[in-house]
């Protein structure tokens, strides 16, 4: 493209055309550029300035174009780059959610099984209690029915050595 550019610019700039060839002169008389006879090589150069000049056109053209399309994609990268950021922010807003409200109905259901565990001791340990109290209720019944029985033994065990000594005493 450079190359194409330097032949063009070489080849045809108005003010060297006019530089390179002198006004012609009619019985001495100067003649203007535009009353000068038209040759089919000056046919040429015209429109081969014409074209470099669309050339020179189009190419500013595009490159407008061009860096119209890179703003267009940058705006569209922040666009999407805003969006995920918001979508992120937004994943992990209610990622944090749920692990706070798992964390409270986890808390929930250990102070559920605390409070069950807590009334479930309260009940054993009535129950041993009771169990207990019973137990040493019946060990003292026995006893005290053991100790009277042997009591009684012991009074049947005097009043027959006492039968047997007044016996043999009389």
């Amino acid at each position: 493209m450079a190359n194409q550019k330097e032949r063009a610019q070489k080849s045809s700039p108005p003010e060297e055309l006019e530089a390179e060839t002198p006004p012609e002169e009619v019985e001495g008389t100067p003649v203007s550029v535009d009353e000068r006879p038209k040759s089919p090589l000056d046919e040429v150069m015209s429109q081969a300035e014409r074209a470099y000049a669309a050339y020179m056109d189009a190419e500013r053209q595009v490159a407008k174009a061009y860096h119209e399309n890179e703003v267009q994609v940058a705006k569209a990268y922040k666009r999407a780059e805003q969006q995920t950021s918001r979508a992120y922010e937004a994943t992990v807003a209610q990622a944090m959610k749920d692990r706070d409200e798992a964390i409270a109905k986890a808390a929930k259901a250990r102070e559920n099984v605390i409070t069950r565990a807590e009334e479930a001791f309260r009940s054993a340990e009535e129950a041993a209690s009771a169990a207990c109290e019973a137990a040493v209720n019946e060990a003292a019944r026995v006893r005290e029915e053991n100790a009277g029985k042997a009591w009684k033994v012991r009074d049947d065990t005097i009043e027959q050595a006492w039968q047997i000594y007044s016996k043999i005493a009389r």
